[in-house]
């Protein structure tokens, strides 16, 4: 899927999504769906770069993030 999602232009992405959705959605309902897609893509993308961390090293640095 992630290959298949990467092989696709944005228009057919889009046009897709389209397709899916109820007649009824709304255009923020449309541009939600359109930036989940986008923010997917990028994440797949990255993977794909080597761009990512373990999960514990996400452990490790979440861990700073807040206060007790």
């Amino acid at each position: 899927m992630a290959t298949e999602t990467l092989e696709l232009t944005d228009k057919q992405i889009a046009s897709e999504l389209g397709e899916r959705m109820p007649d009824t959605a709304t255009l923020d309902e449309i541009r939600e769906e359109l930036a989940i897609a986008k923010a997917i893509r990028a994440g797949i993308a990255d993977a794909d770069a080597g761009r990512v961390m373990s999960h514990e090293e996400a452990l490790r640095r979440s861990a700073t993030w807040s206060t007790p």
